[in-house]
């Protein structure tokens, strides 16, 4: 093995930088290696009087400013910041502050707060609700037609009531009695409705 080494005594502590390059004949066969030994390593390109080194080994870590990866196989990837704002763990969990998933999203369970849905919603199963807002209960109200040739001009007529259901879920529809303090009045009432009232 060809090395060269470099070392220094120092409040009884020894500093050794050196480099070696070796080629040795391993049970698995001939093998070369190239070894560093350092506190502190680092790869600088020095084109256009550059200082910065592309990455730097220290202690048991290495960064680097930019890293293009083809295949990456990571027990957990966590991002900078305290508390992280990125995480994926070795169980699969997942962690992100702030995420735009703008593909196909495949959950079997979960809690989610504050959500908007923007579009269509189906739901096959079963749907509980503590509070809705909407129009699943909807107030229509009719004025009865007016008889000219009474003074008094008394509601007097038919109203017909169309009703078209195109929810797949069976609905009610309710009429509250008409009363009058100086007369009660009976109303003929048509419904055409392809469920029952």
């Amino acid at each position: 093995m060809w090395a060269v080494k470099l070392q220094q005594m120092q409040d009884g502590r020894l500093y050794i930088a050196g480099i070696g390059a070796g080629i040795e004949n391993t049970p698995a066969g001939m093998q070369s290696q190239v070894l560093l030994a350092a506190d502190r390593i680092a790869m600088i390109n020095p084109a256009n009087g550059n200082t910065k080194p592309m990455f730097v080994g220290q202690g048991d870590q290495i960064f680097m400013n930019e890293v293009f990866l083809k295949y990456l196989t990571a027990p957990t990837i966590t991002s900078g910041g305290n508390p992280p704002a990125f995480s994926l763990t070795p169980d699969g969990r997942l962690t992100a502050k702030n995420a735009d998933i703008s593909g196909n999203v495949n959950a079997n369970s979960g809690t989610l707060n504050n959500v908007t849905i923007n579009e269509n919603c189906r739901v096959l199963g079963k749907l509980s609700a503590n509070q809705i807002e909407g129009d699943l209960v909807k107030t229509v109200g009719k004025a009865f037609p007016r008889d000219s040739r009474a003074p008094e001009r008394w509601p007097s007529g038919t109203i017909t009531v169309r009703v078209y259901d195109d929810q797949p879920f069976d609905g009610r529809l309710l009429f509250r009695r008409w009363h009058s303090a100086a007369l009660n009045m009976r109303k003929s009432i048509l419904i055409f409705t392809p469920h029952a009232v």
